[in-house]
């Protein structure tokens, strides 16, 4: 029997090149799935040329389809994202309307494509919203097809405005290949 995989899309609007509160967390996730025989991979999004649109490939250098790949190949599905406003990151929604533009298309037993796939997100920020923005996610991925198993969000969030981000709160991880 095959290893469970995890995949979660980090929906920071920060490149890698970049320290990102949203993929510590992340990170955090990968050791737990680890310490349970989870494969777990984290996609930062902001590397990807992401085309807007409602269509499994927009064309003309969209990177999509090779995001799109990895999850079909996994188990589990968690977006993450920063809070902005109160809101996910737009990034994130971005990341739900391509998924809603596949939503349509079967896997190779001709089940949909999210058939027996595991939704759940993870949140950081300064502000409120972590609870909306988990609701709003964990609803587009329920709507079109995740299974959304009871407590699926983790977040972690400050003081209001300006103040010590995830990383900047003293909140580590052990660097682990995730």
């Amino acid at each position: 029997m095959r290893p469970l995989k995890a995949l979660i899309l980090n929906a920071s609007l920060k490149s890698s090149e970049e320290e990102s509160n949203t993929e510590a967390l992340a990170k955090k996730v990968c050791q737990i799935y680890d310490n349970e025989n989870i494969v777990a991979e984290v996609v930062r999004l902001a590397d990807y040329a992401i085309s807007y649109g409602m269509s499994p490939d927009m064309g003309d250098g969209d990177e999509w389809p090779q995001v799109f790949e990895k999850v079909k190949e996994a188990d589990i599905l968690i977006i993450g994202t920063p809070l902005w406003l109160g809101e996910k990151s737009s990034i994130a929604t971005l990341a739900i309307e391509r998924l809603y533009g596949s939503s349509g298309e079967t896997n190779d037993k001709g089940q949909a494509i999210y058939y027996n796939k595991v939704g759940g997100v993870v949140v950081t920020g300064n502000e409120d919203g972590a609870k909306h923005a988990a609701a709003s996610i964990l609803y587009g991925l329920s709507h079109i097809g995740f299974v959304i198993p009871p407590n699926v969000d983790t977040y972690w969030v400050g003081e209001a405005g300006p103040g010590p981000s995830y990383i900047a709160a003293g909140q580590t991880f052990h660097k682990k290949a995730c």
